[in-house]
Protein backbone atom coordinates (compact mmCIF):
# COMPACT_ATOMS: atom_id res chain seq x y z
CA UNK A 1 0.00 0.00 0.00
CA UNK A 2 1.32 2.90 -1.10
CA UNK A 3 -0.01 6.60 0.80
CA UNK A 4 0.68 10.34 -0.84
CA UNK A 5 0.41 13.36 0.75
CA UNK A 6 0.41 16.35 -2.00
CA UNK A 7 -0.12 19.54 0.65
CA UNK A 8 -0.73 22.79 -1.50
CA UNK A 9 0.54 25.36 1.18
CA UNK A 10 -2.16 28.65 1.82
CA UNK A 11 -4.46 27.17 -1.36
CA UNK A 12 -7.42 27.91 0.98
CA UNK A 13 -8.94 31.46 0.47
CA UNK A 14 -11.90 33.36 0.57
CA UNK A 15 -14.63 34.03 -2.04
CA UNK A 16 -13.59 37.23 -4.60
CA UNK A 17 -15.52 39.48 -6.76
CA UNK A 18 -13.04 39.44 -9.43
CA UNK A 19 -13.48 35.56 -9.55
CA UNK A 20 -17.60 35.93 -9.93
CA UNK A 21 -17.70 35.48 -5.97
CA UNK A 22 -15.55 32.34 -6.26
CA UNK A 23 -12.31 31.20 -4.25
CA UNK A 24 -9.24 30.76 -6.04
CA UNK A 25 -9.62 26.82 -5.66
CA UNK A 26 -13.05 27.23 -6.88
CA UNK A 27 -12.58 29.31 -9.71
CA UNK A 28 -9.05 27.38 -10.98
CA UNK A 29 -9.02 24.65 -13.84
CA UNK A 30 -8.05 21.54 -11.79
CA UNK A 31 -9.89 18.12 -13.31
CA UNK A 32 -7.70 16.02 -11.52
CA UNK A 33 -7.85 17.34 -8.10
CA UNK A 34 -11.79 17.70 -9.25
CA UNK A 35 -12.49 13.93 -10.67
CA UNK A 36 -10.28 12.55 -7.34
CA UNK A 37 -13.11 14.57 -5.08
CA UNK A 38 -15.62 13.34 -7.01
CA UNK A 39 -14.36 9.71 -6.25
CA UNK A 40 -13.84 10.16 -2.51
CA UNK A 41 -13.75 11.75 0.88
CA UNK A 42 -14.13 14.95 1.13
CA UNK A 43 -14.42 17.51 4.32
CA UNK A 44 -13.09 20.01 6.36
CA UNK A 45 -10.33 19.35 8.91
CA UNK A 46 -9.09 22.41 11.51
CA UNK A 47 -5.17 22.33 11.00
CA UNK A 48 -4.42 24.80 13.45
CA UNK A 49 -5.52 24.39 17.28
CA UNK A 50 -7.61 27.34 18.83
CA UNK A 51 -4.92 29.61 20.71
CA UNK A 52 -1.77 28.94 18.55
CA UNK A 53 -1.26 30.92 15.53
CA UNK A 54 -1.97 30.45 11.98
CA UNK A 55 1.59 29.38 10.84
CA UNK A 56 2.96 26.69 8.53
CA UNK A 57 4.76 25.21 11.00
CA UNK A 58 1.89 24.06 13.11
CA UNK A 59 -0.20 23.14 10.26
CA UNK A 60 2.38 20.63 8.42
CA UNK A 61 2.95 19.33 11.98
CA UNK A 62 -0.89 18.09 12.85
CA UNK A 63 -1.05 17.11 9.24
CA UNK A 64 2.39 14.94 9.31
CA UNK A 65 0.20 13.23 12.59
CA UNK A 66 1.91 15.54 15.49
CA UNK A 67 -0.82 17.41 18.04
CA UNK A 68 1.00 20.87 18.30
CA UNK A 69 -0.01 21.52 21.20
CA UNK A 70 2.15 19.00 22.40
CA UNK A 71 5.43 18.78 20.22
CA UNK A 72 5.41 22.38 18.74
CA UNK A 73 8.52 24.07 20.35
CA UNK A 74 9.10 27.48 17.82
CA UNK A 75 9.43 27.41 13.78
CA UNK A 76 12.91 28.00 13.93
CA UNK A 77 14.51 24.98 15.17
CA UNK A 78 12.97 22.65 12.27
CA UNK A 79 14.41 24.78 9.55
CA UNK A 80 17.82 24.64 11.49
CA UNK A 81 17.73 21.00 11.33
CA UNK A 82 16.98 20.58 7.76
CA UNK A 83 20.33 22.96 6.65
CA UNK A 84 22.34 20.50 8.83
CA UNK A 85 22.77 22.58 12.27
CA UNK A 86 23.14 20.63 15.27
CA UNK A 87 21.37 22.13 17.78
CA UNK A 88 22.32 22.07 21.41
CA UNK A 89 19.94 21.71 24.50
CA UNK A 90 21.04 25.64 25.08
CA UNK A 91 20.70 26.84 21.82
CA UNK A 92 17.70 29.19 20.74
CA UNK A 93 17.37 28.91 17.25
CA UNK A 94 16.05 31.69 15.18
CA UNK A 95 14.15 32.68 11.60
CA UNK A 96 16.60 35.04 9.86
CA UNK A 97 14.69 37.07 7.24
CA UNK A 98 17.00 39.00 4.66
CA UNK A 99 13.76 41.87 4.26
CA UNK A 100 13.74 44.69 1.82
CA UNK A 101 12.85 47.69 4.10
CA UNK A 102 12.52 51.72 3.00
CA UNK A 103 15.62 53.67 2.78
CA UNK A 104 15.28 57.43 4.42
CA UNK A 105 13.60 57.02 8.09
CA UNK A 106 15.29 56.36 11.05
CA UNK A 107 15.11 51.94 11.51
CA UNK A 108 12.29 52.07 13.99
CA UNK A 109 10.04 54.07 11.11
CA UNK A 110 11.08 52.16 8.25
CA UNK A 111 8.20 50.47 6.20
CA UNK A 112 8.43 46.55 5.30
CA UNK A 113 8.69 46.55 1.70
CA UNK A 114 9.45 43.20 0.80
CA UNK A 115 9.41 40.11 3.36
CA UNK A 116 11.79 38.24 0.69
CA UNK A 117 13.92 40.91 -1.13
CA UNK A 118 12.63 40.34 -4.36
CA UNK A 119 13.00 36.42 -3.80
CA UNK A 120 16.46 36.70 -3.75
CA UNK A 121 18.72 33.99 -5.19
CA UNK A 122 20.33 31.60 -2.69
CA UNK A 123 23.79 32.01 -4.26
CA UNK A 124 23.47 35.71 -3.21
CA UNK A 125 21.76 35.58 -0.13
CA UNK A 126 24.46 33.21 1.05
CA UNK A 127 27.35 35.47 0.35
CA UNK A 128 25.24 38.50 2.36
CA UNK A 129 24.44 35.88 5.23
CA UNK A 130 28.46 34.58 5.63
CA UNK A 131 29.42 38.52 5.35
CA UNK A 132 27.08 39.47 8.41
CA UNK A 133 28.77 35.99 9.70
CA UNK A 134 32.12 37.76 9.89
CA UNK A 135 31.17 41.02 10.58
CA UNK A 136 28.38 40.55 13.40
CA UNK A 137 28.77 36.53 14.92
CA UNK A 138 30.29 35.69 17.81
CA UNK A 139 30.47 33.07 20.25
CA UNK A 140 27.14 33.13 21.20
CA UNK A 141 25.56 34.26 17.77
CA UNK A 142 26.07 32.48 14.70
CA UNK A 143 24.26 32.77 11.31
CA UNK A 144 23.80 30.02 8.80
CA UNK A 145 22.82 30.22 5.56
CA UNK A 146 19.83 28.57 4.01
CA UNK A 147 18.19 28.92 1.15
CA UNK A 148 16.87 32.24 -0.73
CA UNK A 149 15.78 34.61 1.64
CA UNK A 150 14.99 32.32 4.51
CA UNK A 151 18.05 31.93 6.64
CA UNK A 152 19.05 30.99 10.59
CA UNK A 153 20.52 32.99 13.51
CA UNK A 154 21.34 30.45 16.80
CA UNK A 155 21.61 31.78 19.84
CA UNK A 156 23.38 29.31 22.55
CA UNK A 157 22.23 30.43 25.79
CA UNK A 158 19.32 32.68 24.12
CA UNK A 159 15.98 33.54 25.87
CA UNK A 160 12.67 32.19 24.67
CA UNK A 161 10.56 34.98 25.91
CA UNK A 162 10.58 37.05 23.21
CA UNK A 163 7.89 38.91 21.14
CA UNK A 164 8.41 38.20 17.31
CA UNK A 165 6.46 39.21 14.46
CA UNK A 166 6.78 37.16 11.10
CA UNK A 167 7.60 40.08 8.34
CA UNK A 168 4.88 38.59 5.40
CA UNK A 169 2.33 39.80 8.55
CA UNK A 170 3.21 43.63 8.69
CA UNK A 171 3.52 43.91 4.75
CA UNK A 172 3.91 47.97 4.21
CA UNK A 173 3.39 48.68 7.46
CA UNK A 174 5.83 50.60 9.99
CA UNK A 175 8.20 48.23 11.91
CA UNK A 176 7.70 50.61 15.05
CA UNK A 177 5.60 48.37 17.03
CA UNK A 178 6.97 45.31 15.59
CA UNK A 179 10.10 44.76 16.38
CA UNK A 180 11.27 42.06 19.15
CA UNK A 181 10.02 42.73 22.17
CA UNK A 182 10.39 40.93 25.59
CA UNK A 183 13.17 39.67 27.43
CA UNK A 184 16.94 40.65 25.47
CA UNK A 185 15.24 41.92 23.29
CA UNK A 186 17.31 44.69 22.56
CA UNK A 187 20.03 42.32 21.69
CA UNK A 188 17.77 41.20 18.65
CA UNK A 189 16.70 44.83 17.89
CA UNK A 190 20.45 46.15 17.73
CA UNK A 191 21.36 43.29 15.24
CA UNK A 192 18.57 44.13 13.18
CA UNK A 193 19.81 47.95 12.71
CA UNK A 194 23.66 46.73 12.86
CA UNK A 195 22.50 44.74 9.46
CA UNK A 196 20.69 47.54 7.48
CA UNK A 197 24.08 49.49 7.92
CA UNK A 198 26.03 46.81 7.29
CA UNK A 199 23.86 45.36 3.99
CA UNK A 200 22.49 48.90 2.63
CA UNK A 201 25.87 49.11 0.57
CA UNK A 202 27.00 46.22 0.18
CA UNK A 203 27.95 45.12 -3.42
CA UNK A 204 25.32 42.99 -3.94
CA UNK A 205 22.35 45.28 -3.12
CA UNK A 206 23.98 47.83 -5.32
CA UNK A 207 23.71 45.29 -8.38
CA UNK A 208 20.20 44.21 -7.48
CA UNK A 209 19.15 48.05 -7.61
CA UNK A 210 20.58 48.88 -10.78
CA UNK A 211 18.60 45.89 -11.38
CA UNK A 212 15.89 47.61 -10.66
CA UNK A 213 15.28 44.85 -7.86
CA UNK A 214 14.70 44.97 -4.30
CA UNK A 215 17.70 44.83 -1.85
CA UNK A 216 18.19 42.50 0.91
CA UNK A 217 19.13 45.85 3.14
CA UNK A 218 17.70 44.38 6.29
CA UNK A 219 17.79 40.96 8.81
CA UNK A 220 14.19 40.47 10.26
CA UNK A 221 14.68 37.78 13.27
CA UNK A 222 11.57 36.08 13.96
CA UNK A 223 10.41 32.11 14.84
CA UNK A 224 12.45 31.54 17.79
CA UNK A 225 12.43 28.07 19.65
CA UNK A 226 14.47 24.96 20.44
CA UNK A 227 14.27 22.17 19.13
CA UNK A 228 11.41 19.46 19.50
CA UNK A 229 11.45 15.84 20.34
CA UNK A 230 8.90 14.39 17.29
CA UNK A 231 8.13 10.29 17.54
CA UNK A 232 9.80 8.25 14.67
CA UNK A 233 6.87 8.67 12.01
CA UNK A 234 8.53 5.07 10.93
CA UNK A 235 7.40 3.54 14.34
CA UNK A 236 4.52 5.31 14.84
CA UNK A 237 2.58 4.52 11.68
CA UNK A 238 4.76 1.38 10.50
CA UNK A 239 5.69 3.16 7.03
CA UNK A 240 8.78 4.30 5.54
CA UNK A 241 8.44 8.00 4.78
CA UNK A 242 9.94 10.84 2.50
CA UNK A 243 9.08 14.67 2.52
CA UNK A 244 9.75 16.68 -0.75
CA UNK A 245 9.76 20.17 -0.48
CA UNK A 246 11.90 23.08 -1.42
CA UNK A 247 10.87 24.74 2.30
CA UNK A 248 13.66 24.56 5.51
CA UNK A 249 10.57 24.54 7.60
CA UNK A 250 8.99 21.30 6.28
CA UNK A 251 12.40 19.40 5.55
CA UNK A 252 13.00 19.87 9.13
CA UNK A 253 9.45 18.50 10.79
CA UNK A 254 10.22 15.33 8.34
CA UNK A 255 13.78 15.58 9.68
CA UNK A 256 13.24 15.64 13.32
CA UNK A 257 10.02 12.53 12.72
CA UNK A 258 12.78 10.43 10.79
CA UNK A 259 12.03 11.39 7.47
CA UNK A 260 14.14 10.99 4.40
CA UNK A 261 14.23 14.35 3.39
CA UNK A 262 14.61 14.52 -0.73
CA UNK A 263 15.83 17.81 -2.39
CA UNK A 264 15.21 18.80 -6.19
CA UNK A 265 17.00 21.02 -7.94
CA UNK A 266 15.53 23.79 -9.30
CA UNK A 267 12.83 23.39 -6.56
CA UNK A 268 12.24 26.94 -5.15
CA UNK A 269 9.39 27.43 -3.53
CA UNK A 270 7.45 29.76 -5.59
CA UNK A 271 5.20 29.59 -8.96
CA UNK A 272 8.70 29.36 -11.03
CA UNK A 273 9.69 25.94 -8.54
CA UNK A 274 10.16 22.82 -10.52
CA UNK A 275 7.30 21.17 -10.83
CA UNK A 276 8.17 18.05 -12.50
CA UNK A 277 11.64 17.37 -10.90
CA UNK A 278 9.56 17.05 -7.59
CA UNK A 279 6.78 15.11 -9.37
CA UNK A 280 9.39 12.67 -10.29
CA UNK A 281 11.20 12.90 -6.86
CA UNK A 282 7.55 11.02 -5.62
CA UNK A 283 8.15 8.53 -8.00
CA UNK A 284 11.01 7.68 -7.30
CA UNK A 285 10.67 7.48 -3.84
CA UNK A 286 8.22 5.27 -4.34
CA UNK A 287 10.12 3.37 -6.80
CA UNK A 288 13.20 2.76 -4.22
CA UNK A 289 10.40 1.04 -1.40
CA UNK A 290 9.14 4.33 0.63
CA UNK A 291 5.74 3.89 1.75
CA UNK A 292 4.59 6.97 2.56
CA UNK A 293 5.55 10.40 0.34
CA UNK A 294 4.86 14.21 1.90
CA UNK A 295 5.37 16.57 -1.80
CA UNK A 296 4.95 19.75 -0.25
CA UNK A 297 4.48 22.68 -2.83
CA UNK A 298 4.77 26.26 -1.22
CA UNK A 299 3.87 28.41 -4.58
CA UNK A 300 0.02 29.05 -3.48
CA UNK A 301 1.15 30.79 0.32
CA UNK A 302 3.56 32.81 -1.60
CA UNK A 303 1.28 34.53 -3.83
CA UNK A 304 -1.19 34.56 -1.25
CA UNK A 305 1.29 36.74 0.76
CA UNK A 306 2.20 38.77 -2.62
CA UNK A 307 -1.58 39.71 -2.97
CA UNK A 308 -0.52 37.87 -6.32
CA UNK A 309 -4.15 36.60 -7.19
CA UNK A 310 -3.76 35.35 -11.14
CA UNK A 311 -0.14 33.42 -9.64
CA UNK A 312 -2.26 32.18 -6.70
CA UNK A 313 -4.30 30.40 -9.42
CA UNK A 314 -2.31 29.63 -12.36
CA UNK A 315 -0.07 27.20 -9.04
CA UNK A 316 -2.86 25.53 -8.02
CA UNK A 317 -3.63 24.84 -11.98
CA UNK A 318 -0.30 23.36 -12.36
CA UNK A 319 -0.43 21.31 -9.48
CA UNK A 320 -3.37 20.24 -11.01
CA UNK A 321 -1.94 19.56 -14.58
CA UNK A 322 1.86 18.69 -13.30
CA UNK A 323 1.73 16.93 -10.10
CA UNK A 324 -1.82 15.66 -9.35
CA UNK A 325 -2.68 13.93 -12.67
CA UNK A 326 0.71 12.51 -13.80
CA UNK A 327 1.08 10.98 -10.10
CA UNK A 328 -2.18 9.53 -10.19
CA UNK A 329 -1.53 7.78 -13.26
CA UNK A 330 1.76 6.80 -12.20
CA UNK A 331 0.39 4.98 -8.80
CA UNK A 332 -2.54 3.50 -10.98
CA UNK A 333 -0.08 1.66 -13.41
CA UNK A 334 1.62 0.32 -10.70
CA UNK A 335 -1.10 -1.86 -9.96
CA UNK A 336 -0.67 -1.47 -6.14
CA UNK A 337 -3.54 -0.23 -3.74
CA UNK A 338 -2.54 3.64 -2.75
CA UNK A 339 -4.45 6.39 -1.22
CA UNK A 340 -3.82 10.32 -1.86
CA UNK A 341 -4.13 12.57 0.75
CA UNK A 342 -4.93 16.66 -0.87
CA UNK A 343 -5.39 19.07 1.02
CA UNK A 344 -3.50 22.68 1.92
CA UNK A 345 -2.11 23.38 5.35
CA UNK A 346 -3.92 27.05 6.27
CA UNK A 347 -5.90 29.66 3.91
CA UNK A 348 -3.53 32.06 2.78
CA UNK A 349 -6.28 35.23 1.68
CA UNK A 350 -4.58 36.92 -1.04
CA UNK A 351 -6.43 40.11 0.60
CA UNK A 352 -5.38 39.66 3.90
CA UNK A 353 -1.67 38.56 2.44
CA UNK A 354 -1.53 36.43 5.51
CA UNK A 355 -2.32 33.37 7.29
CA UNK A 356 -5.53 32.33 8.83
CA UNK A 357 -6.73 29.85 11.07
CA UNK A 358 -9.84 28.33 8.96
CA UNK A 359 -10.41 25.23 8.68
CA UNK A 360 -9.35 24.13 5.34
CA UNK A 361 -10.94 21.33 2.64
CA UNK A 362 -9.52 18.21 1.86
CA UNK A 363 -9.60 15.11 -0.28
CA UNK A 364 -8.82 11.14 0.49
CA UNK A 365 -9.00 8.87 -2.59
CA UNK A 366 -8.38 5.27 -2.29
CA UNK A 367 -7.73 2.58 -4.96
CA UNK A 368 -8.08 -0.96 -4.16
CA UNK A 369 -10.66 -3.64 -4.79
CA UNK A 370 -13.29 -1.37 -3.09
CA UNK A 371 -13.29 1.94 -4.84
CA UNK A 372 -15.38 0.86 -7.69
CA UNK A 373 -18.21 3.83 -6.90
CA UNK A 374 -18.43 7.41 -8.19
CA UNK A 375 -19.29 8.35 -4.78
CA UNK A 376 -17.44 9.03 -1.69
CA UNK A 377 -17.35 6.77 1.33
CA UNK A 378 -17.25 8.91 4.23
CA UNK A 379 -17.56 8.57 8.36
CA UNK A 380 -20.77 10.13 9.47
CA UNK A 381 -20.33 12.27 13.36
CA UNK A 382 -21.64 9.33 14.54
CA UNK A 383 -18.76 6.98 13.15
CA UNK A 384 -21.40 4.97 10.60
CA UNK A 385 -19.87 4.26 7.50
CA UNK A 386 -22.42 5.56 4.72
CA UNK A 387 -21.81 6.79 1.49
CA UNK A 388 -22.49 11.02 0.97
CA UNK A 389 -25.35 12.32 -0.28
CA UNK A 390 -23.46 15.53 -1.42
CA UNK A 391 -21.65 14.63 -4.66
CA UNK A 392 -18.44 16.76 -5.06
CA UNK A 393 -17.72 17.64 -8.77
CA UNK A 394 -15.25 20.81 -7.80
CA UNK A 395 -12.82 20.75 -4.73
CA UNK A 396 -13.42 23.81 -2.69
CA UNK A 397 -13.72 25.12 0.58
CA UNK A 398 -17.73 25.63 0.04
CA UNK A 399 -18.44 22.30 -1.50
CA UNK A 400 -16.20 20.54 1.35
CA UNK A 401 -18.18 21.99 3.98
CA UNK A 402 -21.43 20.59 2.77
CA UNK A 403 -20.52 17.41 2.81
CA UNK A 404 -20.58 17.21 6.76
CA UNK A 405 -17.41 15.92 7.85
CA UNK A 406 -15.31 18.20 10.02
CA UNK A 407 -12.20 16.85 11.53
CA UNK A 408 -11.51 18.55 14.43
CA UNK A 409 -7.99 17.22 15.74
CA UNK A 410 -5.82 17.66 12.61
CA UNK A 411 -3.29 15.59 13.74
CA UNK A 412 -5.64 12.98 13.28
CA UNK A 413 -6.16 13.50 9.52
CA UNK A 414 -2.52 10.98 9.01
CA UNK A 415 -4.36 7.76 11.11
CA UNK A 416 -7.53 8.81 8.78
CA UNK A 417 -5.48 8.21 6.01
CA UNK A 418 -3.81 4.93 6.62
CA UNK A 419 -6.89 3.81 8.87
CA UNK A 420 -5.11 2.82 11.66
Amino acid sequence: MKYLVILGDGMADHKLEELENKTPLEFANKPNIDMLAGMGEVGLIKTVPDGMKPGSDIANLAIMGYNPQQYYSGRSPLEAVSIGINLKETDIAVRCNLVTLSKDEPYENKIMIDYSAGEISTEEATELINYLERELGSSAMKFYAGVSYRHCLVWDMGKMELGCTPPHDILDCKITNYLPSGNNSEILIELHKKSYELLSNHPINIEREKKGLNPANSIWLWGEGKKPALKNFKQVYGLRPSVISAVDLIKGIGICAGFSSIDVEGATGTVHTNFDGKTQAVIDEFERGQEFVYAHFEAPDECGHQNDLENKIKSIEIIDQKVVGPLYNYLKRTGDSFAILILPDHPTPVKFRTHTSDPVPYIIYRHNELSKTDKATVVNPNNESTLTTYKVTNYNEETASKTGIFISDGYKIIERLIEK
